[in-house]
This record gives structure tokens, C-alpha cells and sequence, in this order.
């Protein structure tokens, strides 16, 4: 807008703007000259407060860490919960950080804090310190998966009978008798929400992880 006052360039202006930017049009389509242009600077303006894009990322990945709120609750299966709902959450915000939240060689403090404070609840609540890592381990490979799959899903809770009603207009039910019980007992009886897998699934792995604990 002209006349309008430019705020002030700084390292958490531009960290946001980034994120900001990856979360609208994908992180392939962020460039330094990109994201020069949507604060109204020249690229080289940015290297004065980022290093380069590399640091850039480490610094978004940050940024996406500090949203992941750190275990809490009553009992080490609520926390971790907790934790994994968030994370989840965290993901889907922003769709581009799942390829990079653990892929960087030079990770920021808050990421290090987050990893640091994940394991410190772990090991006071009775894991060992090598069980701390199993576990750690375990329930990120299931959140990340959860995630991707989701993400990755042809369809949503609203439109799920349609793409279900399509697919088996060409595939009788005396070729996949399991597939077309599941879905007209499940997804086409109502009420079936993709996401509600989530909690059970979590579920059983943290009764897995019990069996680490102690």
C-alpha cells in the first residue's frame, strides 16, 4: 500500500514470512528472491539476518518445533499423547515441514530443547535411557506415517461414500468381498471420520511402548 511504513527487517520477520510463504505455495516454490519480494527487498537484503537458505530451513524448522507443545498430563501416556496429538496437528499446518523436521544437519536450540525435553519426560517416567530412544523413535514413525497417509488420502470424511460408490461401480463385490464388507459396514454405515484412526491407533502403540518401561 503506498505510504504504508515497511516493518523492520528482522530474522523473525523473515523466519515467519517463510513459513508463512511454504505453507501457501509449497516449499519447492521458496526462494531467497521469493521471499524478498513478499517483504518488498532485494535478496540480498536477507542475507544480513540469514546466512543462507539453508539456515533459513533450519531456522522454519525451529519455528514449526516451538508449535509441538512437549509432553504433558497426569501419566506418561497422557503426555505422550498429548505430545503426539499436537505434533500431528503441528504437521498439518504446515504441509512442507514433514520432508524436513528431522533432516537437518545443524538443527536450531529449540529443536534440540523439544528432542531434549521429550526424552528428559520419558526417562522420569521410568524408561531407561535407551528405552527413552525406542520410544521417541517409535511414536514419531507412527505420527509421521499417520500424517503422510492422511495427507496423502483421495478423499475426505465429507465426500468418502462418493469415491467409494465410483471405485466399486467397475469392481464387483465377488472380486473384493472383504473391501466391500469393510466399507458398508464402516465408511457408508455414517459417522466414519478417517482421522478417528488416529487416537486408536495411538493407542496401541503406546500399549507396546508400556512394555519398554521399567
Amino acid at each position: 500500500m503506498r505510504g504504508a511504513q515497511r516493518p523492520v527487517l528482522s530474522r523473525d520477520l523473515i523466519v515467519a514470512t517463510a513459513v508463512r510463504l511454504a505453507d501457501d505455495e509449497g516449499i519447492g516454490r521458496l526462494s531467497m528472491r521469493r521471499l524478498g519480494a513478499e517483504l518488498g527487498v532485494e535478496a540480498m537484503s536477507l542475507y544480513h539476518h540469514v546466512r543462507d537458505k539453508s539456515t533459513l530451513l533450519d531456522s522454519m524448522v525451529d519455528l514449526v518445533f516451538a508449535q509441538i507443545e512437549d509432553p504433558q498430563g497426569r501419566s506418561w501416556r497422557d503426555g505422550l499423547t498429548h505430545r503426539a496429538t499436537s505434533q500431528r496437528a503441528t504437521l498439518n499446518r504446515h504441509p512442507w515441514a514433514l520432508e524436513l523436521v528431522e533432516s537437518r544437519a545443524t538443527p536450531g536450540m529449540t529443536t534440540l530443547r523439544h528432542h531434549d525435553a521429550v526424552l528428559g519426560y520419558l526417562i522420569s517416567a521410568g524408561f531407561s535411557v535407551r528405552a527413552a530412544g525406542h520410544v521417541f523413535s517409535l511414536v514419531d514413525a507412527y505420527v509421521y506415517g499417520f500424517v503422510l497417509q492422511e495427507r496423502q488420502l483421495p478423499f475426505d470424511s465429507t465426500d468418502a461414500p462418493d469415491v467409494v460408490h465410483a471405485m466399486f461401480d467397475t469392481h464387483s463385490s465377488t472380486d473384493l468381498p472383504h473391501l466391500h464388507r469393510f466399507t458398508r459396514e464402516v465408511v457408508l454405515a455414517g459417522g466414519y471420520d478417517y482421522a478417528d484412526e488416529f487416537g486408536i491407533g495411538l493407542a496401541v502403540v503406546l500399549d507396546a511402548v508400556d512394555r519398554l518401561r521399567g
